[in-house]
């Protein structure tokens, strides 16, 4: 079944519904929402796309994000969002990967496409060209699709630097929706979601159960998270449900305490994509109240794997409190879980080991990379690469990342692709990148370097080739890397230096 189909239904039903806002203002209701959808989806057949074609987003937070997705959908074609805070050329190698042909682009995304020779058509959604799709002739209605096809092919950089394109079925995207209302929250037309993270990514992939609820979709005028138009926004709309990171969370608990709000009107937050220290989140239900729900998921499980509720996050009468508010919570309705050892094998509670997930939310596999898939899926289980523990109430607790990933500000940073980057660089003979603690994004990014480039040459290089969060912080000079024996770099040696500098 393909997706697209909770939408045209709520229109039948429920047209005159209210459905898409920017900030304040209306923009279309479910009726709207639909015919729109239904004439991206027209013209797209018009310029030949076929059932499982690739059409990309490169777009900012904004009420036509939706209508492009859903209108993608309707023509039986998968989405390949794009995070718009990525650099041209970041962007243009995902286009080139997944044979994508036509991109619809915010107008200053889709100059940068340009600029990096980006291949096939960019339709720029601030212009004429966007107008004439919106003015196509509807299709009748969605496209047929098996729930095993794919709907949504998200990209996630992988640890060698080179990002993976994740597989996403229909079914997939239904069954994380679906365990939405049974582990996190209900949902009702007198609802309001509010995207203030990327569409692209966590935030996005809340939508479809807000679409099948008939709920109403608001994204900020601004496009991105601005806590003082977070908290006015929520008090306009009432019962507004959001996605954010940790570090979003942590500035818009700032910003309240600051102005002496309360959140009025947000009902629910769901916080996940980074840690969230435990002083953080017990200050966030002090000043907000009991608003917020965790969950854990991977790009290859997207939002599916954990939750931990409304009531663990707020409860602090049960004798190992602390400990459960540390934790992600117990496992998703879609989902099985385990902890396993180096073979994959089970382990029992309280045992150290790599958390594994299977069930109907977990990916079929990386896009044309059977190689990867190979490595990621084992006789059906996915193996996260996250370490941790479960205790005998089915809590999972994160203690390690067994990949040497960085999470800055929710969004993560591999430091290979940074590496690969800075060693382009005539003067750079050796480097390695980690991640250093920091109190507002989680980590920062830090550049070990041997050689004599400067810091500002290193910046340029960045700033020409990857997004602006990842470029580094702090650059360190050393005269060697420490290594072991085989010749390994010793990140843990580079982690130590800087927890002694402090």
């Amino acid at each position: 079944m393909n997706i697209g189909h909770w939408l045209s239904r709520q229109a039948q039903l429920n047209g005159r519904r209210p459905a898409l806002y920017a900030g304040r203002d209306p923009v279309a209701d479910y009726a709207g929402f639909h015919d729109r959808a239904a004439r991206v989806a027209g013209w797209l057949r018009g310029q030949g796309v076929q059932p499982g074609d690739r059409v990309a987003i490169f777009m900012k937070n904004c009420p036509d994000y939706l209508i492009v997705q859903y209108g993608i959908w309707y023509a039986g074609a998968a989405a390949v969002p794009i995070n718009a805070k990525l650099h041209g050329r970041e962007a243009a190698f995902i286009l080139d990967d997944s044979d994508t042909t036509i991109t619809f682009a915010s107008p200053e995304l889709g100059l940068a496409l340009a600029e990096a020779g980006a291949r096939g058509r960019i339709v720029d959604t601030g212009s004429g060209d966007f107008g004439a799709v919106l003015e196509a002739d509807p299709i009748a209605e969605p496209g047929e699709r098996d729930p095993t096809d794919l709907a949504w092919l998200f990209y996630t950089s992988g640890t060698t630097g080179k990002p993976k394109g994740v597989m996403i079925t229909h079914r997939m995207l239904m069954a994380v929706s679906l365990a939405y209302p049974v582990d996190v929250d209900a949902v009702d037309p007198e609802d309001a979601i509010l995207y203030a993270a990327p569409m692209s990514h966590g935030a996005g992939l809340y939508n479809m159960i807000h679409v099948l609820h008939g709920a109403r979709h608001v994204c900020p005028v601004s496009g991105g998270f601005e806590p003082q138009e977070i908290l006015d926004l929520a008090r306009h709309f009432d019962r507004v449900q959001m996605f954010a990171a940790p570090t979003m969370v942590k500035r818009i608990v700032e910003v309240a305490r600051a102005t002496g709000k309360a959140g009025e009107g947000l009902r629910t937050v769901v916080y996940a994509g980074g840690p969230m220290y435990l002083a953080d989140i017990i200050e966030a239900v002090e000043v907000f109240g009991p608003i917020f729900v965790q969950i854990y998921g991977q790009g290859e499980c997207p939002m599916g794997i954990t939750a931990l509720s409304r009531h663990d996050v707020t409860d602090r009468t049960h004798p190992r409190w602390r400990a459960r508010l540390a934790s992600v919570g117990r496992a998703q309705a879609p989902v099985e879980l385990r902890i396993g050892d180096a073979d994959g094998q089970a382990l029992p509670p309280g045992s150290h080991g790599e958390i594994m997930v299977r069930g109907d939310a977990v990916m079929p596999g990386y896009w044309r990379n059977p190689e990867a898939t190979a490595k990621t899926i084992r006789d059906g289980w996915l193996m996260t690469g996250d370490m941790g523990f479960m205790d005998d109430d089915g809590y999972v607790t994160l203690q390690d990342r067994s990949k040497d990933m960085i999470i800055s500000g929710g969004s993560n940073i591999y430091p290979r692709e940074v590496e690969e980057v800075l060693l382009t660089h005539p003067e750079v003979r050796e480097v390695s990148v980690v991640g250093r603690a920091h109190p507002e994004w989680g980590e920062e990014v830090v550049a070990f370097v041997v050689g004599s480039a400067t810091a500002e040459e290193l910046d340029c290089l960045c700033v020409e080739n990857i997004a602006r969060f990842k470029r580094p912080k702090h650059y360190r000079w050393l005269d060697e890397l420490p290594k072991n024996n085989y010749g390994k770099v010793l990140k843990t040696e580079l982690r130590r230096m800087l927890e002694e500098e402090k």
